[in-house]
């Protein structure tokens, strides 16, 4: 009987061990230590707009066409901001301070703050090192 335990228990830390591994890039977007400290800014067109969870997003064509992931704040967060899916669409001009992927070939930023149509949404205030 202690072995078919044992056995048992292996499988068990086996199997948790792997949901673990499987969950362990959903867990390393969250949170910034992905992105640079430095903040930048983005200017371009809004491709497309999502307010799907867990993080509302957006498409950005930037000046040189290259196409970028721009990653809001939570969704009640990003509501907060005064930012809804009627807030942007596709063709408006965009500019985005955030932080951008420390891994230069992903075009990624985590925006703090975005300006459309003249409109300036802070999703991360106390984030933002340059007004």
């Amino acid at each position: 009987m202690p072995v078919r335990m044992s056995r048992r228990r292996a499988l068990q830390l086996g199997v948790g061990g792997a949901a673990a591994a499987a969950s362990a890039p959903a867990l390393a977007h969250h949170g910034w230590n992905w992105a640079e400290d430095q903040q930048s800014e983005l200017k371009g067109t809004v491709k497309s707009v999502s307010m799907a969870p867990p993080h509302p997003s957006l498409k950005v064509a930037a000046s040189d066409a290259k196409e970028w992931l721009i990653d809001l704040a939570n969704p009640n967060q990003t509501e907060r901001s005064g930012f809804t899916a009627a807030s942007a669409k596709a063709g408006d001009a965009i500019t985005v301070l955030g932080n951008r992927s420390k891994d230069k070939r992903q075009l990624w930023m985590k925006a703090v703050r975005i300006t459309v149509a003249g409109k300036t949404y802070d999703l991360y205030p106390e984030r933002i090192k340059t007004n």
